[in-house]
């Protein structure tokens, strides 16, 4: 079950007017709210987040047969999720009670204001947040804007995985790497930013690489980062449409060197799509553009499946259950909250991190700068000028 759900996630990954919400009362999520019998919930999976999560979701339910009946799950793509909710939202038919998205349809669905604010909620019965968090998982829970709740958490990348028969100098800086892509045309790849955590994570870690003005602004402080990818847009052939579809290629060879992030390069191996003797190496001036996914409930859902799963949520971030987020090392680490080492998680987890993770990851996770990714209105700018501005070039 461990590598069949594993191996899901990675070929994964692959009338209401604007505005309007439910009118909760004072003390609406109190236990007085939860519903009389149980009921049946629907989640759609935008992040890949199930392969880590799904034990957390079985979990709850064995524990709590008298809130749920069962779980529904679907998987959507990110960029099309928050469309998807809104046109139900407009014919007043919201059948998608949570979703598990990363900050790409995050901030796409903040833009047009689709998501419950969880956190505001009276007597929402959730910890404090700021008290059992990592550090840069409460900061992606700020830039959140209580509209999600983190639930998995990585420091990412940009890194660089390579195949050494056929990189034997591994590029060390940004000019090395363009310089290698113009000597080897069509050999390195990475995937439409939009739909990719990698490609994403390479977008935003290259202001910090190449020292551009204003790491934090793709519309006036990204000048070199722009011209860079745009001199890279000509030795690539194409951009995946998703991670997935990348590894693939970069396995059987057809590529010599993409850009990865930790779970990334841990999770394929350890799958077989990607050969187990491949490397990484990190660029100078790395910084660490880090990464999570959030639990987030549109707006519509009734008040007993928001009190439902406001129960799942408050139990998805016991240490217990986050233990499982180490999964097969695809969000590597994994878990969000403190003090969750890797000995609470299962065995097969242990076994997998032994064998395919990498002993300079604690090293560069300790003594190189972590950011948190762009603001939404600004991943939104991003990824719009990447579309425009690079790929369609």
């Amino acid at each position: 079950m461990f590598n069949k759900v594993s191996r899901r996630r990675f070929m994964a990954g692959a009338g209401m007017a604007a505005g309007a919400g439910l009118i909760m009362p004072r003390g609406a999520f109190a236990q007085g709210k939860l519903p009389t019998s149980p009921v049946a919930l629907n989640v759609i999976d935008a992040a890949g987040n199930l392969a880590l999560t799904q034990p957390i979701f079985d979990n709850f339910a064995a524990k709590n047969g008298n809130l749920v009946s069962r779980f529904t799950f679907n998987k959507a793509p990110s960029p099309e999720l928050p469309g998807k909710i809104r046109a139900q939202q407009r014919a007043n038919r919201v059948d998608i009670d949570m979703v598990i998205i990363g900050p790409d349809a995050l901030s796409a669905g903040l833009a047009e204001d689709i998501w419950t604010d969880i956190i505001a909620l009276p007597e929402n019965g959730l910890p404090k947040l700021q008290d059992i968090y990592l550090d840069p998982a409460w900061r992606m829970q700020e830039q959140g804007q209580g509209k999600g709740v983190v639930v998995s958490y990585y420091p990412s990348g940009p890194l660089l995985e390579y195949m050494p028969e056929r990189v034997p100098n591994v590029p060390k800086t940004a000019q090395e790497l363009l310089d290698w892509a113009r000597q080897n045309p069509n050999k390195f790849i990475y995937a439409r930013p939009a739909n990719s955590g990698p490609g994403r994570t390479f977008l935003m870690g290259l202001p910090y690489l190449l020292g551009d003005s204003d790491p934090k602004d793709p519309a006036k402080g990204w000048d070199k980062t722009w011209a860079y990818l745009k001199e890279l847009h000509k030795q690539i052939e194409y951009y995946p449409a998703g991670t997935g579809a990348l590894m693939k290629e970069f396995g059987e060879g057809t590529r010599d060197m993409t850009v990865t992030t930790t779970g990334w390069d841990i999770n394929p191996r350890a799958l077989g799509v990607v050969p187990k003797e491949a490397a990484v190496g990190k660029l100078d001036g790395f910084h660490w553009v880090c990464d999570a996914h959030y639990f987030a409930i549109p707006k519509g859902v009734s008040e007993e499946k928001v009190a439902v799963l406001l129960e799942f949520i408050k139990f998805a971030l016991q240490p217990e259950q986050q233990a499982y987020s180490y999964d097969a090392g695809y969000f590597y680490p994994g878990p969000a909250v403190k003090d969750v080492p890797l000995t609470m998680a299962p065995q097969a987890s242990q076994d997998i991190i032994a064998e395919f993770g990498r002993p300079e990851y604690a090293d560069w996770i300790a003594n190189n700068p972590i950011e948190l990714p762009l603001e939404p209105k600004a991943l939104v700018v991003a990824f719009r000028r990447w579309d425009e501005e690079v790929a369609a070039g």
